[in-house]
């Protein structure tokens, strides 16, 4: 695998006994953020938006979750990651808590033409700032990580040179 990882990156050692959970925030040449929505047969988080990824399988790196979570889930190759945007540990209210790390990345691939996961994603769409609120869905406005994690990495794209 070839991706470009930007310099003071650092991935966290995934075989400490958490649930880790590799997120790509992936972003288009003209900075807009890709968001998927998650289909209503979805356990967690049924029919909202979110951004790509999924748990670090065991035995597993984070950067090689990232790099098959983008690829399983868009059909697009992973080819850069620019920032570490973001950790957080959260509990869809199964008890067992999830610690996440979102990277701003780059992909390979027809950006207009995502392959969406069957059964578990409906739609997508590419965020610019003016279409951040969209990612709020019908959730308690205490939750929505999702569009405060998108518009990280619409800043850090905007930051970059």
């Amino acid at each position: 695998m070839s991706v470009r990882v930007a310099e003071g990156i650092e991935f966290p050692d995934t075989s400490d006994g958490r649930r880790w959970v590799a997120a790509a925030v992936i972003i288009d040449e003209r900075g807009n953020v890709f968001a998927q929505r998650r289909s209503g047969s979805r356990k967690v988080f049924p029919h909202c938006w979110d951004v790509v990824g999924g748990h670090v399988e065991e035995g597993e790196g984070m950067l090689d979750a990232l790099a098959r979570e983008v690829h399983e889930e868009t059909g697009w190759t992973l080819s850069e990651v620019i920032a570490d945007l973001c950790r957080l540990d959260w509990d869809p209210g199964d008890g067992s808590v999830r610690r996440e790390v979102d990277y701003l990345v780059r992909v390979e691939g027809d950006l207009n033409r995502p392959t969406l996961e069957v059964g578990k994603h409906t739609e997508f769409m590419w965020v610019d700032e003016s279409k951040v609120h969209l990612l709020h869905d019908a959730r308690d406005p205490g939750d929505y990580f999702i569009a405060d994690i998108v518009q990280k990495g619409l800043e850090a794209a905007r930051a970059l040179p």
